[in-house]
């Protein structure tokens, strides 16, 4: 984890007893302190009290943040977290609902899910852990390896470009995207706050450091810069930005929020609904009726 001092809410009451099993190294560290400080903080500042976040975290290292952050939280599928939190928030519109995902867990299996989530700006947050490996399975390529990328099912190289995550989010319909740096702590926090407190969907890339099977921080401390001075209302510079860096060049890359609009969330139509909805106990009594 990076030596930068973050000053932020001490988040104990958040602090899970689960014994933590990650690499010495990984950047999963610095996303749980981050997020846990984040959530500490939107708790204190906005009132917003802790049984009102919900996790569901998908199959991959990242997934075992929903052991590690002592909230309520939910286990997906492979490749399913995003759908399953989209009806979290549609059933519990007052929650706020952040899923934490992995490159080969959203980009590959769930990708489908991830575009439609865009395009119907879906209320809830979605983190990606983005390590460009499969790391659980001990070094596969995911859609985001560079060209040329070594593996244990690629001993020879891979022969296919890597797609470019914030570009396809942006075309998608995403009303809010952000790049993150598991070495740039305090950004990184700020940016979870402003994700998690964004009203539709949030797409947070952050780039995350595989330090077992594809350490690439040397790379990126040299690539990274902060994005300043852009207008994060304007698609065209906004997409402009995104595609600086295409995931394999030894081009800068920018970190920070590319865009940020307000528009109708999923959801909203529905919402007059209720008014002519029985309770769920009225509606569970008359199903039961039907057996007597």
């Amino acid at each position: 984890m990076s030596n930068e001092k973050t000053a932020g809410k001490p988040a104990g009451n958040l602090i899970s007893p689960a014994e933590n099993t990650w690499c010495p190294g990984c950047g999963n560290f610095s996303i749980e302190h981050m997020m846990k400080s984040a959530l500490a903080e939107l708790a204190e500042s906005k009132g917003i009290p802790l049984e009102k976040f919900v996790i569901v975290g998908g199959i991959g290292c990242h997934g075992k943040l929903t052991d590690y952050l002592n909230v309520n939280s939910f286990y997906a599928i492979h490749g399913r977290a995003i759908p399953l939190a989209t009806g979290i928030k549609l059933a519990n519109p007052d929650l706020h609902v952040i899923c934490f995902v992995g490159d080969g867990d959203t980009y590959a299996e769930g990708l489908d899910h991830l575009v439609f989530a865009a395009k119907r700006n879906a209320d809830i947050t979605v983190i990606v852990h983005d390590n460009r490996v499969y790391g659980l399975t001990t070094g596969q390529y995911t859609p985001t390896s560079p060209y040329g990328f070594k593996g244990r099912s690629t001993p020879d190289g891979i022969t296919e470009r890597p797609i470019n995550p914030l570009e396809l989010m942006l075309v998608s319909g995403a009303t809010f995207v952000s790049r993150g740096y598991t070495k740039k702590l305090k950004p990184l926090k700020q940016t979870f706050k402003d994700a998690i407190l964004h009203e539709g969907f949030s797409f947070v890339e952050v780039l995350q450091i595989c330090a077992t099977y594809f350490n690439l921080t040397d790379c990126y401390n040299d690539q990274v810069y902060d994005l300043e001075g852009i207008d994060t209302t304007d698609f065209d510079q906004a997409l402009a930005k995104a595609r600086e860096w295409d995931y394999t060049s030894l081009a800068r890359i920018p970190l920070g929020t590319f865009y940020d609009r307000k528009m109708p969330v999923f959801g909203e139509k529905f919402r007059h609904l209720e008014k002519r909805t029985r309770s769920r106990d009225e509606a569970v009594r008359a199903v039961l009726e039907e057996y007597r």
